[in-house]
């Protein structure tokens, strides 16, 4: 990667993501993008307004700065996708559609996340297999099995560098939740330094895979600069470090939070969406093709956060 678009920028992935990038390639080399300027800042390195479906908008955009990598990160996720179908699909496909487009025409390589809501409830739950059926029942679900195949389709059919993770619930303390049905998990951090107590709307027993931020960011990078003639699956890869339940959260945080107390209470909708997901997934292609390797488990990344969130929350 030499020059790299990144659209969604200020999203959860994508704030982190453009602060690494800029730390590795040149912060001249990373053009960040989003529908809006909140969480752009012009002093820390080039950033342009962008509706990712507007198609010409973001080939003129990939054209002016001659880049030659797309991190495509804008979306409507889980939760907000289902309160909101018509604009998921217009948001999702349409956006990732514009971004193969001008892949195609600037000879781009092109990443873009798919996510375990891509897999359904015939999908096996334990260990779900890399290669496995996919009959996902929510929006977000069915935008990302169409964006896989979509993205093996300009490979094979125009030669387009495409790349791909389905990521798990991913856990940050630098932006905050985005409408996943995961939130819960960043949420239960943040209510644990400013309550001393949280009400989970995942109910107890539901597990559900997470990766900490930092290992997500690390996973897109050393995926896109991996050997091309390396990768079988390219826009697919299973991606995981820890299958966990609202109750183990909670474990962790009492550990440095003694009198931390987590709570209940229903959410049909985003429920649902997590009982149809599997309980873990089977990262070992990511690692095989790769060299995948998480870094933080859930005690290292519990203190993590909480270390970072008590120097940034007024309690």
């Amino acid at each position: 990667m030499h020059k790299i678009l990144v659209t969604g920028a200020s999203g959860q992935i994508g704030t982190e993501l453009v602060a690494r990038l800029r730390q590795i390639y040149n912060i001249d080399h990373v053009i960040a993008t989003d529908i809006k300027a909140d969480g752009l800042n012009e002093s820390s390195g080039i950033y342009e307004i962008l509706d990712v479906t507007d198609g010409q908008a973001m080939h003129d955009i990939a054209n002016k700065y001659q880049v030659d990598t797309i991190i495509h990160l804008a979306a409507l996720l889980s939760a907000t996708a289902e309160a909101k179908p018509l604009l998921a699909w217009h948001l999702n496909m349409g956006g990732l559609l514009n971004a193969l487009e001008v892949s195609k025409s600037l000879n781009c390589r092109l990443f873009t996340p798919s996510s375990i809501a891509a897999f359904g409830p015939t999908t096996p739950k334990n260990n779900t297999p890399q290669d496995t059926m996919q009959r996902p029942t929510s929006m977000y679900g069915v935008s990302k099995v169409s964006g896989e195949l979509l993205c093996d389709y300009y490979y094979h059919k125009f030669g387009v560098d495409t790349r791909g993770l389905r990521f798990p619930g991913l856990i940050s303390y630098t932006a905050p939740p985005g409408g996943g049905t995961t939130d819960y998990a960043v949420e239960m951090f943040y209510e644990a330094i400013a309550k001393g107590s949280y009400t989970s709307y995942i109910k107890q027993g539901t597990f559900m895979d997470m990766m900490y931020m930092p290992d997500a960011i690390e996973a897109i990078i050393k995926l896109m600069e991996a050997d091309a003639s390396s990768l079988k699956h390219r826009n697919a890869f299973n991606i995981s470090a820890m299958s966990i339940d609202p109750e183990m959260i909670a474990t962790a945080i009492r550990k440095h939070i003694p009198d931390f107390k987590l709570g209940y209470y229903s959410d049909p909708v985003r429920q649902a969406i997590a009982d149809s997901w599997p309980d873990s997934i089977d990262s070992s292609a990511s690692k095989e093709e790769w060299g995948f390797q998480a870094a933080y488990d859930l005690d290292k990344m519990t203190d993590d956060m909480l270390s970072h969130l008590a120097s940034r929350l007024v309690v």
